[in-house]
């Protein structure tokens, strides 16, 4: 199976992995920001303690060290953390590695750390956080996934399931969601339709 998912959603605690592992998920990213090491550390295994027994693949979010600590098999790193990671030590615990990227010198210092998947946005305006850069728009997704060639491409910011298929049909290999799905009505429905989605996709 291709990862990550098509469909790789990105929450921030356990109960929330815990639910995506029951309506069938296959890739979970655990974003929680501002952590001490040590609290990193025991959320990074609450959260494989949930996923180890499935098929869900867990993405550790730029705590490097607690993932090495605690076996995990997946990090992802934003520009910032990548510039402070030990690579050799993240590849010889076994960890696949995805990198944020949102401007050609991103990009090129991604691929200098030979990543298994690269990640562009944001695709679209979004209020999840303050962003520096602009709205990356799909015409950057066909250039980008030109220039990463058979490296997976993940796309995100501001995508719905409404504008997944553009994005698809623009070249993304992947679509990271948070808000979509974290802020929807009915969550579990809309992981559904997602699932749904990107299994005809």
């Amino acid at each position: 199976m291709s990862y990550p998912d098509r469909f790789y959603p990105i929450v921030d605690t356990p109960g929330w992995v815990r639910r995506l592992v029951g309506l069938g998920v296959g890739t979970v990213q655990l974003r929680a920001k501002d952590l001490d090491a040590e609290a990193a550390e025991a959320l990074v295994r609450d959260a494989l303690a949930i996923t180890r027994a499935t098929s869900t693949r867990l993405v550790v979010n730029d705590y490097w060290r607690a993932a090495i600590a605690t076996g995990a098999e997946h990090l992802h790193l934003g520009q910032e953390d990548l510039a402070d990671a030990d690579l050799p030590a993240i590849r010889a615990a076994g960890l696949t590695l995805g990198i944020s990227t949102h401007d050609e010198a991103e990009l090129e210092t991604a691929l200098a750390a030979r990543p298994d998947y690269i990640a562009l946005g944001p695709i679209y305006f979004t209020t999840l956080k303050s962003m520096r850069f602009d709205p990356q728009g799909l015409d950057r997704i066909g250039v980008w996934k030109r220039r990463v060639g058979t490296i997976r491409l993940v796309a995100i910011g501001g995508i719905t399931l409404e504008r997944a298929p553009g994005v698809f049909a623009a070249g993304a290999d992947s679509i990271a969601v948070v808000s979509d799905v974290t802020g929807a009505t009915d969550p579990d429905a809309r992981v559904r339709h997602w699932l749904a989605l990107t299994a005809t996709a």
